[in-house]
């Protein structure tokens, strides 16, 4: 979610198959650099393959352009690593959030073979993956408004999801916050339903 010269991205914290709950502090938000995060959701095997082969990128590019990677340049990347296995697709929904060099805030998401989903900042700057995603998109079109400090950002994304995952019974389990601004990044844990 994009706010003004900031943006917010947040998972819950189940881990399951199925109804089947296996843990309940599965984290789905991987740190790229400090302006940059992904979130992954999906099967939990093909996360975690997928970042470390996006941590190898990463690694391989700062090697090379001795710097970090613009977010938008990071969306590409993903989407092609997600393209190039498309007849063996990895099960994930990739969700990318970061800040790029001016502070605007950038916001990707695709399918499992990487066509990518820009949303239009001015009238809808969210996205959303995952199991309650029609609850999420529905959440966010009624509360989400253009330019939001970074409190009502960390305040608006926390209801959405909470409220989403309260309408599906495959999420929950509390959530976790990132809020990405361009001095710091603020990371907070919510509570959430827990059944």
């Amino acid at each position: 979610m994009a706010g003004k010269n900031c943006v917010a991205v947040a998972c819950d914290m189940r881990y399951g198959a199925q109804m089947q709950t296996m843990a309940v502090d599965k984290n789905k938000v991987f740190k790229m650099h400090d302006r940059l995060f992904i979130g992954l959701a999906g099967l939990a095997t093909d996360q975690q393959t997928f970042h470390e082969k996006l941590k190898f990128r990463m690694a391989m590019y700062a090697l090379r352009e001795e710097r970090d990677i613009k977010p938008a340049s990071f969306g590409k990347l993903v989407s092609s690593l997600l393209y190039e296995k498309r007849f063996g697709p990895f099960f994930i929904e990739p969700v990318i959030a970061g800040l790029d060099t001016d502070n605007k805030p950038y916001l990707f998401s695709s399918d499992f073979i990487g066509a990518p989903l820009l949303p239009d900042m001015e009238t809808n700057g969210f996205v959303a993956a995952g199991t309650c995603t029609d609850q999420l998109m529905g959440m966010c079109e009624s509360m989400w408004k253009p330019d939001l400090e970074p409190e009502q950002l960390f305040e608006t994304i926390s209801q959405c999801l909470l409220a989403g995952a309260d309408r599906d019974c495959l999420s929950g389990w509390g959530a976790t916050v990132y809020i990405i601004c361009p001095d710091k990044v603020i990371t907070r844990t919510l509570r959430g339903r827990m059944d």
